[in-house]
């Protein structure tokens, strides 16, 4: 940037042409987008069959994840609205946004959690933004019920991402995927719980591909296959494929019905009840994409994966994009040649206990002495 050119001050400024919220009101924003989009360079399935493989990092906005993007436009509605308080159920990153949000508001925020089903890094970004948290006997599913019933008996806004200004700020990860690319992918892979991301990405890649309305989607809530935020002239010529991955124990895309009992080790994607259900499977469908599910062991081999060899640290549930990526491009179902986006929606620290688990290396204990340190060197030289 030169002198004369302000510096980066978050999404809404960059994008508010293509976003529903007044230029000239109170904007809320920690800076949050223009994440980086990584080549993988060492992951030896995507060598081996030729195929471009980039992840869009979602970890490195504000909060550590993607909801930022959702809550920048989300809270900055509500403000220009009037809104004192906004409330969300949540398995961790949502309540992580929302309490920074409404800290950088200055409105109070309310964060409905799972009893003892999430990680502490996320539990506690929101007790330190300043959040209160209601703690529910019973998983993410039954905070989103309370959720929507208690907003018609009290003066919050909703930002989960029923709301859909929500998905207005998450289109913008498309956009940047673009920018970067020149082009869109061929195929845009992304873990899947609620469904609103890969419904999100679709907005922004479709929205990008039309001119004047020539090109729609049944999926945005907020225009129903109207978009006031057709480009003039479009930017890309096609849109990718979208695959959604699921958690095997939380997979009601591929049961074909809701799940009352999700579990896995991806929390921030344990839930049963995707609010998003019918506008993703119109994704799916227009896109020409599909869902699919990885087990908690591959998901977490894929974390390795990522971590040891490319020097990524995401949370388990953002490699469930991955594990499902490389599985589609082993067997051929993603093709040869093809470009691929894995958006990774949450950064490792934000579940550090199930990284260290799951750790190979060793600690090694020495006296503080030259000499060991020498012999611990060497000794595990490769």
């Amino acid at each position: 940037m030169t002198e004369s050119e302000p510096h980066y001050t978050g999404l809404i400024k960059k994008y508010m042409q293509r976003l529903p919220l007044d230029a000239g009101g109170k904007i809320v924003s920690l800076g949050e987008g223009q994440t980086p989009l990584i080549e993988c360079k060492n992951v030896a399935i995507a060598n081996q069959h030729d195929v471009h493989l980039y992840l869009k990092f979602e970890g490195l906005n504000p909060t550590g994840s993607f909801k930022d993007r959702g809550m920048t436009v989300a809270v900055t509605k509500a403000v220009q609205e009037g809104s004192r308080a906004i409330i969300c159920a949540s398995t961790g990153n949502t309540s992580a946004a929302a309490a920074a949000y409404a800290a950088r508001a200055g409105i109070s925020a309310f964060v409905l959690i799972p009893d003892g089903k999430i990680a502490m890094g996320k539990l506690a970004q929101a007790m330190i933004h300043g959040a209160i948290v209601i703690q529910v006997r019973g998983n993410f599913d039954d905070g989103m019920r309370l959720v929507k019933e208690v907003a018609s008996h009290a003066p919050v806004d909703i930002v989960n991402s029923i709301n859909p200004y929500r998905l207005q700020g998450q289109k913008t990860a498309a956009f940047e995927i673009i920018e970067d690319l020149g082009k869109a992918p061929d195929f845009h892979c992304l873990p899947v719980g609620n469904a609103g991301n890969i419904t999100a990405h679709w907005i922004g890649y479709t929205e990008s591909c039309s001119h004047h309305g020539s090109i729609k989607t049944e999926a945005c809530a907020l225009c129903e296959g109207n978009c006031q935020f057709m480009q003039q002239a479009a930017v890309i010529q096609s849109r990718p494929k979208m695959i959604g991955y699921q958690a095997s124990g939380s997979a009601p895309f591929m049961r074909g019905a809701m799940v009352d009992a999700p579990e896995t080790i991806a929390t921030a994607i344990r839930i049963g009840h995707p609010q998003s259900w019918e506008r993703a499977w119109k994704v799916a469908q227009e896109s020409g994409g599909w869902f699919d599910e990885c087990s908690d062991e591959d998901i977490l081999a894929a974390q390795r994966t990522l971590a040891c060899d490319e020097g990524v640290f995401c949370e388990p549930a953002s490699a469930t994009s991955i594990a499902g990526a490389l599985r589609d491009i082993a067997s051929g179902k993603i093709p040869a040649g093809s470009s691929v986006v894995c958006t990774l929606t949450g950064h490792g620290l934000k579940d550090p206990d199930t990284a260290i688990k799951q750790c190979t290396s060793k600690m090694i204990t020495i006296d503080a002495e030259l000499e060991e340190v020498k012999s611990a060197i060497l000794s595990n030289m490769d």
